[in-house]
């Protein structure tokens, strides 16, 4: 049996079914988008206000002798909220739209990596190559 469907630009296809009955919660017209749930919603949240207050607190208690690695953990735990954002409330996953999703994300990070690896390299260069060098015995 064929069943005329609409997908989620208005286009018009034909899915055939084989004796089944078609309802309405069969994942069709969708996009193949996730759904979230109240649960996951609110593991998201709480985990997202975990992944807030550590560096909160590791910041203004500053319970590590070292700037640098305190800086480190905050970035590190500023990446995973990304993700958590993006798994729990952006519902971005492999299987989503097909995998175009993630495709487009791992492209669009490649390029972000370039040109923040870009510029740092150039600033550090224009630092150690244009900068005159100090004689502190003249003085």
């Amino acid at each position: 049996m064929s069943i005329a469907h609409h997908d989620r630009y208005g286009r018009p296809h034909v899915v055939e079914h084989e004796g089944e009955e078609h309802g309405h919660h069969d994942g069709h017209g969708h996009g193949g988008a996730a759904h979230g749930t109240l649960a996951g919603y609110l593991t998201g949240f709480i985990l997202s206000v975990i992944l807030t207050a550590i560096p909160f607190w590791l910041v203004m208690d500053m319970p590590l002798p070292d700037a640098q690695t305190t800086g480190f953990i905050v970035v590190g735990l500023a990446v995973v909220q990304i993700v958590v954002h993006m798994v729990f409330f952006l519902h971005m996953d492999p299987r989503s739209e097909g995998g175009w999703i993630m495709t487009a994300l791992v492209f669009t990070l490649i390029l972000v990596v370039i040109a923040i690896s870009g510029t740092l390299w150039v600033m550090y260069h224009l630092n150690a190559n244009m900068m005159p060098a100090h004689d502190m015995g003249v003085l």
